[in-house]
């Protein structure tokens, strides 16, 4: 459970800056007095045949026009007493051919160039949406090949720079790039996948705005005046914020943290250079590798602990390059190979792949040394045996074993919320990095988030529809709003679990499918069971692409839905399952047919695992000779389900189940 959730709210975290108060904000482009905002750049994309807002700064009173190439047509506006101004233009049809705007005030003038007409999506959430094509060690299956092949000049990406503020911002950090091998490297994945898809089937300039942070919760998200309606039940988690005040506690971490890094860099480890092959090692404790330390004599230590280990190394392969692979380290690495620093990464949910240079390794025995830096609650090596190793061209050498280690800094005093600033009050992103972007006109939304609110799966019930809805009436008008339910994670659970945070969460995510212009894809059969950032983000956003095909760009034949229940009825032991969004007809994976993923319950509560098979096109059966007078039946009601059932597209049948007891989140 404490990987479970230090996986959760850690990731892509550190090395992110935030402001504690309203701060001047960078624009774009000025003349004098005449100032846009970074949204409005050159290379930017317009919503198509919407009326878009156009706004900056200017001399108090003072008139502004705005001229589009489109049409060569003035709209002029005036600044109010503060110099603010806002106006609104026409735009045509969806373009690839450049256009510009001339905006002028007095005798200033700015040209916004490398304008292209289209859609313009934005994409939102924690980590997984967060999550890069090519993180550290490369994040996203066949990275290199994504990477390199990514040429869209009609593709247009704007990463929102990372962000907080207790009060209601209106500019932020972020650039519009042209999509490029280059560009795409560090954008969200899934936006990426998503706006390629669209692009490649419709032909129409996509703009995609990335806006996420990962490991952050719900609440960070929805606006502070809408959270404030909300019952009181949903404020207790943020008693001292509201007691000290949001900046107080964000000023209090911010000196935190900042003492944390200058004691983590100047430790005894680094000063005294532990990291050198001629350091003296014989007092230092053994621990197998790979672990995390929760079950070890580290499981309350926070802070700074080195590890060394030894190898030899085959004649054949001495001064040879190579691969050094770790898998995941909790939180923080410097790693050095008989002295030479070969890599350093900070964030827990990225896998340690480094180079290992020319000339670094040599014969008989090598060294390898490496500085580990956890934060919060548990920390250590929490990859896989497999992925412990040094690979040259010669042959692969394990690194699984007992290494030696020595604690030096414990860090808990300095109270440092690393992996949750942003989750310290509700609103903080949602003030500096939605806000800034509610007057620019999106076609729709795509979220990736819920692992972090799964231990209040019950209040995401009510958390889920209200952001939906507070960013609808910040924009003004009910965008299409389309989200990924979350993937299969952790090991698969030996009995029926009855009480489940992730099945809970799936289940409120579901039943915001009862909010109007929404639409949900199911990925529990891509996820990783020792990963909570799944390595194929190109099926979620194909998946999601496929709701807005279907739903907004006219392709009533493209499937997106697997197979959702729609009835039951009990006859004696025997249940029949019918499904609706079936395409051809249900389909199982499983050579035998047989069905995995179904448990049911008696009266008593208690689910067993149940056979099931299938019955026709659309209906499944459903039955176990241990429970004669069936009552209930789950489906995927798990962290990570059995999944073998699908439609005949391919797409896995969504989790449900048909009883209506309590939950283990609703307290």
């Amino acid at each position: 459970n404490r990987f479970r959730m230090k996986m959760l709210v850690f990731s892509l975290l550190l090395g992110l800056t935030f402001a504690v108060s309203v701060q001047a904000q960078p624009y774009s482009k000025e003349d004098g007095a005449l100032k846009l905002p970074v949204l409005i750049s050159d290379n930017m994309v317009l919503q198509q045949l919407q009326n878009v807002r156009i706004w900056g700064e200017s001399s108090p009173n003072s008139e502004v026009t705005v001229t589009p190439s489109w049409n060569n047509v003035s709209i002029a506006t005036k600044a109010n007493k503060n110099g603010h101004w806002i106006l609104g233009l026409r735009t045509p049809a969806a373009t690839s051919i450049p256009q510009h705007i001339i905006v002028k005030s007095g005798n200033k003038s700015l040209n916004v160039d490398n304008i292209l007409i289209g859609e313009v999506w934005l994409c939102s959430g924690q980590s997984n949406m967060a999550m890069t094509i090519n993180g550290s060690g490369g994040q996203v299956y066949n990275y290199k090949n994504e990477v390199s092949n990514a040429n869209y000049p009609n593709i247009r990406l704007f990463n929102v720079k990372s962000n907080l503020s207790a009060k209601a911002i209106t500019d932020m950090n972020g650039r519009w790039d042209i999509c490029t091998s280059e560009t795409v490297a560090n954008f969200s994945a899934v936006g990426y996948f998503f706006a390629r898809k669209i692009h490649q089937e419709t032909g129409i300039p996509i703009g995609i705005i990335n806006s996420s942070w990962g490991g952050t919760d719900i609440e960070t998200w929805i606006s502070m005046d809408t959270f404030k309606n909300l019952p009181n039940r949903f404020k207790e988690k943020y008693n001292e914020t509201e007691k000290y005040g949001v900046d107080f506690v964000l000023k209090r971490n911010e000196e935190n943290r900042n003492e944390f890094n200058r004691v983590v860099a100047n430790e005894i480890g680094m000063e005294e250079q532990w990291y050198m092959p001629s350091h003296n090692f014989t007092s230092w404790k053994l621990m197998t590798q790979p672990q995390e330390w929760s079950k070890t004599d580290l499981a309350s230590f926070d802070g700074v602990v080195w590890f060394k280990y030894e190898f030899n190394m085959l004649d054949s392969d001495a001064a040879n390059t190579g691969i050094l692979s770790l898998g995941k380290i909790d939180d923080n690495d410097i790693t050095w190979i008989n002295g030479i620093k070969i890599g350093e990464t900070e964030g827990a949910g990225y896998d340690r792949v480094y180079n290992i240079p020319s000339g670094v390794l040599k014969r008989g025995s090598n060294t390898i040394v490496i500085k580990v830096t956890d934060a919060i609650r548990g920390g250590g090596f929490t990859g896989r045996k497999e992925d412990f190793y040094i690979e040259t061209k010669d042959g692969r050498y394990s690194l699984v074993g007992d290494w030696q280690y020595k604690p030096t800094v414990n860090t808990q005093h300095l109270h440092y919320s690393m992996d949750n600033a942003p989750n310290l009050h509700y609103g903080l992103l949602y003030n500096a990095m939605i806000n800034p972007l509610t007057d620019f006109a999106i076609k729709g939304v795509i979220w990736y988030q819920g692992e972090n609110n799964t231990g209040q799966a019950y209040n995401y019930r009510t958390l889920f529809p209200t952001l939906i809805n507070d960013w609808r009436k910040k924009w003004g008008y009910n965008f299409p709003f389309y989200w990924v339910q979350l993937a299969s994670y952790m090991p698969k659970a030996e009995q029926p679990p009855v009480a489940d945070s992730w099945a809970e969460l799936r289940e409120a995510q579901t039943l915001t499918l009862g909010v109007v212009h929404t639409g949900q894809i199911v990925i529990t059969d891509i996820g990783d069971a020792n990963d909570i950032h799944p390595k194929n983000k190109q099926d979620v956003g194909l998946r999601l692409a496929n709701i807005a095909l279907n739903n907004d760009y006219n392709r009533s034949d493209v499937i997106y839905s697997g197979p959702t229940y729609k009835s039951v009825r009990i006859n004696r032991n025997i249940i029949i399952i019918e499904f609706d969004n079936i395409a051809s007809g249900l389909i199982t994976t499983s050579k035998y047919g047989y069905i995995e993923g179904f448990t049911i319950a008696g009266a008593d509560h208690k689910f067993v695992w149940a056979n099931a098979k299938l019955e026709g096109k659309n209906k499944v059966i459903v039955y176990s000779e241990d429970i004669k007078k069936p009552v209930a039946v789950r489906y995927c009601w798990a962290s990570n389900p059995d999944v073998n059932l699908f439609n005949s597209f391919g797409l896995p049948t969504c989790p449900f189940r048909t009883d209506l007891w309590k939950l283990s989140t609703e307290h």
